[in-house]
């Protein structure tokens, strides 16, 4: 049998033009069919990166830093008059967005009238701007209010609009650990802006 022409070595770099090859992991016991993917911006999540000291506004709530960036360095798809939309730098799905008040407020029946309201105008754009830049055929939308219910930054509300496919839903988040995002964040920002409806 004649073998192919390049056949990827872990220790031999990938030649220009090829697709970037998985991490093999090698170990004990049979292989499975599964190549497995090495995604290392999760460890950063899971130990606690860009997560705040404590509860107050100034232990370093990236919530309430944001607003103080650019719309590029911050990941701001939109700025209302008192909440705003960013992408979610650790996405369940491309297109994740995550809306919050600008104010540093953990519950959500702490939200003033004008709040309440703007949560809820701007879920309704982002859900247009998704369909618009991709053609999300379905959303979850929700909050999660403090640490057991699987909030990750507790002490600052924000309301996750994360966009679906059919089939989105694969072997890699569930054997794999693993969500493959085919796009960069800062392309995603500046697609879904773009795709921000205007009324």
């Amino acid at each position: 049998m004649d073998e192919p022409e390049h056949q990827h070595q872990p220790d031999q770099p990938d030649l220009p033009g090829e697709p970037e090859q998985p991490e093999r992991q090698e170990g004990v016991g049979t292989p499975d069919a599964f190549e497995r993917l090495w995604t290392p911006h999760r460890m950063a999540y899971i130990l606690g990166e860009n997560k705040p000291s404590g509860d107050g506004p100034r232990d370093g709530c990236p919530f309430c830093d944001i607003p103080h960036r650019s719309d590029e360095d911050g990941l701001v798809v939109t700025r209302g008059k008192v909440t705003f939309v960013v992408l979610n730098l650790y996405p369940y799905n491309p297109g994740h967005l995550m809306v919050c008040p600008y104010r540093h407020v953990a519950d959500y029946t702490e939200l003033t009238d004008e709040e309440t309201d703007e949560v809820a105008l701007l879920t309704k754009q982002a859900m247009r701007a998704v369909r618009t830049a991709s053609g999300a055929q379905g959303f979850n939308i929700g909050l999660n209010q403090g640490p057991v219910a699987g909030a990750g930054i507790a002490a600052h509300l924000h309301q996750h609009i994360v966009p679906r496919w059919a089939g989105d839903t694969n072997f890699m988040p569930v054997v794999g650990g693993t969500k493959v995002l085919p796009v960069l964040l800062r392309d995603t920002r500046a697609l879904l802006a773009r795709a921000w409806p205007t009324d």
